[in-house]
């Protein structure tokens, strides 16, 4: 996939292309646990088969619950099982036909909690759905603050390198103000998690709106 360039700003780093061996499976937890958080990760897997991301080679959107797992354990030194399993699982309310009972009966009362806390009402306009995200990141359990956060990161990072092809340079712009939005309901939760959404904005920013200005080119003569 053709990431964006500009010249003389390196590219973000990339937190969530890690293999599943060297994230998920180094998690410091007890058997159990991981056989647990594999057991998320195959639902997810199963519930989402058909899906694929918006992006111009159409990834399996399974890879986006994954990486957003991968980058809590990594950078935020998360460890807490429901956690991880519910980030892996975080979509699946929202888009699939999985439902919050379902969750509960496979995976326990509290990963169902945090994932109904982190979707989005598919009911509502999509104006409505970020401005209702942006009002509730204050009241999210500091479980489904540390989801948000590594969700966040993740669509900042896809945002800013592989977008949708039918994104324009301002809707993307837009993406990533809209994203400091929420994350600032959500601070005080992970320091190193905020830290690092800040780094990639500010570098997704920069890049973007390098990218643009090279774009267009001097101004012709009069």
């Amino acid at each position: 996939m053709s990431n964006l360039r500009s010249g003389g700003s390196p590219p973000p780093r990339r937190p969530c292309r890690r293999s599943i061996e060297e994230s998920l499976l180094s998690v410091p937890t007890p058997e159990p646990a991981l056989s647990s958080l594999l057991t998320a990760l195959h639902f997810a897997a199963d519930k989402h088969r058909d899906h694929r991301r918006k992006d111009p080679e159409a990834s399996p959107y399974i890879n986006h619950p994954i990486a957003v797992a991968e980058v809590l354990a990594r950078v935020g030194g998360v460890s807490e099982l429901a956690v991880l399993q519910a980030a892996v699982l975080h979509d699946t309310i929202e888009d699939t036909r999985t439902t919050e009972e379902e969750l509960v009966d496979r995976f326990g009362p509290d990963v169902a909690r945090l994932v109904a806390e982190v979707s989005d009402d598919k009911s509502l306009p999509k104006a409505e759905r970020k401005r209702l995200q942006v009002v509730h990141a204050p009241e999210l359990s500091q479980g489904a603050k540390l989801v948000k956060l590594g969700d966040k990161i993740c669509n900042v990072q896809d945002v800013t390198s592989t977008p949708p092809k039918d994104w324009s340079l301002e809707r993307r712009l837009e993406y990533l103000a809209w994203s400091r939005q929420v994350v600032e309901g959500c601070r005080g939760t992970n320091a190193a998690l905020e830290r690092f959404f800040d780094e990639m904005v500010a570098a997704g920013e920069a890049r973007l709106r390098s990218g643009a200005a090279e774009g267009a080119g001097p101004r012709p003569p009069r």
